[in-house]
C-alpha cells in the first residue's frame, strides 16, 4: 500500500530541537529522546496517521540534518510497546469559546473545574 503524501511541509520544522541537544558520539538516550518528544509530540497525531508517509518524512529530515546512526532513535527511544508516550496537549491559546472549547477544533473537550481545556485522547 503506497502511503499518501504528508498534507503537512516538514522541511521547515526546526529540527535544531533534536541537533542542538542529542550530539554525539555518545549519544545520551533520555536528551536525544527527550529532544524527539519535544519535536514530534506536538504533531502527535499528524505523525500517527498511519495512512500518510508524516512519520518517515520527518525521519529523513531528523536524519538529513542530524547524521545519526541507523536507527538511533528506533532502539532508544522506547517508553513502551508503542514507543514514546507524549505528555497532554498543553492549554490551548485563548481563542476558546466560552464553553471552554476551542473553535473549529472538536478534540477538545470542555474545561475542568480548574479551567484548564484538556485534550481528548484515544489509547490503543
Amino acid at each position: 500500500m503506497k502511503l499518501a503524501e504528508c498534507p503537512e511541509n516538514l522541511e521547515n520544522w526546526n529540527y535544531t530541537v533534536i541537533t542542538s541537544k542529542c550530539k554525539g558520539p555518545h549519544y545520551t538516550a533520555k536528551v536525544c529522546c527527550d529532544a524527539l518528544k519535544e519535536l514530534a509530540c506536538p504533531h502527535a497525531d499528524l505523525l500517527n496517521d498511519l495512512t500518510t508517509d508524516c512519520s518517515v518524512t520527518m525521519f529523513s529530515y531528523i536524519n538529513l540534518y542530524g547524521k545519526y546512526p541507523p536507527g538511533l532513535f528506533a532502539n532508544e527511544c522506547k517508553e513502551d510497546m508503542d514507543g514514546l508516550n507524549c505528555p497532554e496537549a498543553p492549554p490551548p491559546s485563548p481563542s476558546t469559546n466560552g464553553d471552554g472549547v476551542k473553535e473549529g477544533d472538536d478534540r477538545y473537550i470542555p474545561a475542568d473545574e480548574s479551567g484548564v481545556v484538556t485534550r481528548a485522547c484515544n489509547k490503543k
